[in-house]
């Protein structure tokens, strides 16, 4: 399966569009990773009588309400975002494979207990259920913000793997290891897991897009991350009343978003591509 996962990345990598997507969401990884060090202070407010300030050579993306620099605004806030999306969708991915898969190969009970659960769970919109939890905890500390975001996501993921499981437990490998004496724990680490390891990557890289367009919902409607920690939701919430006087303090923030998501989504759609075997 190694061999299968790696070929798949490079056919993925093959495609102009996944490639695209990876060197784009590269550029914004290290951006957020080396970019802090580079850039003034992002609370520093050098003159607040100066208010906002378009782009210009001292701020090449102009400075917001408070005379702050967007430029470094939006580089702490790439660090923020990508941090919030990145540990939530591996914290969901875990939840979901670890329901999925004991789901799938207990089968009987088991199966029928947990997925009523995760149907349950899914009848409710996710953002319904996001702004109870986010308003009941307030304020909402970061480490909450990603248990919130990474605890209420896993629920579609634990029905995709729960279905690969319960195809590959029939498969001769599986009955073999099986008959050969193997446990349960090895069955499902050393054949079940590496099998299902292509399904869950897309599902991860198509489910980072969609945390961060979350984080930055919740971020501008007052309940996601607390001010004066920059965020590109809250960004974009602080300068809306100053969306025409000073559009550059929501514009450089929104492009942000929309150059993250749409990274992931191009390697989501690579990946997909790579992994379909009537593509091969």
């Amino acid at each position: 399966m190694t061999g299968s996962l790696a070929r798949a990345l490079r056919t993925a990598w093959r495609v102009p569009a996944g490639r695209a997507g990876a060197l784009l969401l590269a550029a914004m990884a290290i951006a957020a990773v080396a970019g802090p060090a580079l850039v003034q202070d992002p609370l520093a407010i050098p003159d607040l009588l100066a208010g906002a300030t378009p782009p210009g050579a001292d701020h090449p993306f102009g400075t917001d309400e408070n005379n702050r620099d967007v430029l470094a605004r939006v580089v702490h806030g790439a660090r923020i975002s990508m941090s919030v999306a990145g540990l939530s969708v591996l914290l969901s991915l875990g939840l979901g494979a670890l329901v999925g898969t004991v789901s799938g190969y207990r089968g009987g009970w088991v199966d029928a207990g947990l997925m009523r659960l995760v149907d349950a769970a899914l009848a409710v919109p996710r953002l319904f259920l996001l702004l109870i939890l986010t308003v009941a905890w307030d304020p909402l500390p970061l480490g909450a913000l990603i248990l919130v975001l990474g605890g209420t996501g896993w629920f579609g993921t634990s029905r995709i793997v729960r279905g690969e499981v319960l195809r590959l437990r029939h498969e001769p490998f599986v009955v073999a290891s099986t008959a050969l004496g193997a446990g349960p724990l090895r069955v499902i680490f050393r054949h079940l897991v590496p099998n299902v390891a292509g399904p869950l990557l897309v599902t991860a890289t198509l489910a980072v897009g969609h945390v961060i367009l979350l984080e930055a919902g919740l971020s501008f409607l007052g309940v996601g991350v607390a001010p004066p920690t920059p965020s590109w939701g809250g960004m974009i919430q602080e300068g809306r009343y100053l969306a025409i006087a000073a559009p550059w303090i929501t514009v450089f923030p929104g492009l942000a978003i929309v150059a993250t998501v749409l990274a992931v989504n191009l390697i989501g759609e690579a990946l997909r591509a790579a992994f379909d075997p009537r593509s091969a």
